[in-house]
């Protein structure tokens, strides 16, 4: 029995799980479990997904939030409706796309989460460097759209950019862990970051620049 098979096998249990459930994508239970080891959520949360096409993560965060919470989500794409969730087709980067989303939610969000994926190139020096940039661009977001105290959880592609991208997240956080979840493929070189105390508008760039070192960083962590 092969590992790639025991993998695939496994990824057609989240698919199978995901179909049965009416989840609109096996990455639906990936966000669950993160749930689960980092207690990301709670009840009257507001919550932005961004990239939040087909909606699995958009599902999962209503549930979540329930009683009272707020959940609102973005993409280039239009996502089908989800009960319980408002969404806009637009562009992260755009200003006038997140004063929406700030107007959706009534006000700053107290979680913040991306499983957005560049399109797949084939090179993976390039693929890992388009999601490190994703993932700068939700960090920009962030300034705007998260609350001082929040949390924001985002994938990224392993690599040699990943030390930098860390310090940026840690220069505006005060905890951040990678964690990757049950529900990722072995063979997938995805990791999820998940930071915790918001510090606001930082310039990450700079802020990374006075440090001389790279954080160290594993695959398994919790914040406190």
């Amino acid at each position: 029995m092969t590992r790639r098979w025991v993998a695939e096998r496994k990824g057609e249990h989240y698919y199978r799980m995901a179909k049965r459930m009416d989840y609109r994508s096996r990455a639906a239970f990936k966000l669950i479990q993160i749930d689960e080891r980092f207690r990301v959520f709670r009840p009257g949360d507001k919550v932005l997904d961004l990239g939040a096409a087909p909606g699995g993560w958009l599902q999962v965060a209503v549930d979540l939030v329930e009683p009272g919470g707020t959940v609102a989500g973005i993409d280039l794409r239009s996502i089908r409706k989800v009960p319980g969730a408002r969404t806009v087709k637009g562009d992260i980067r755009s200003p006038e796309s997140l004063r929406r989303l700030r107007g959706m939610l009534d006000g700053r969000a107290d979680v913040i989460i991306s499983d957005m994926a560049p399109n797949i190139s084939g090179a993976y020096s390039t693929d890992h460097a388009r999601s490190v940039e994703l993932c700068e661009h939700c960090l920009a977001a962030a300034s705007t759209t998260l609350k001082e105290g929040g949390k924001m959880v985002m994938k990224v592609f392993q690599g040699d950019l990943m030390p930098r991208l860390l310090q940026d997240v840690e220069a505006a956080f005060d905890d951040v862990k990678v964690h990757s979840p049950d529900a990722s493929r072995k063979t997938s070189s995805e990791l999820y970051i998940i930071a915790a105390g918001f510090r606001g508008a930082v310039d990450a760039h700079e802020a990374a620049e006075n440090e001389e070192d790279a954080p160290e960083f594993s695959k398994k962590g919790s914040l406190p």
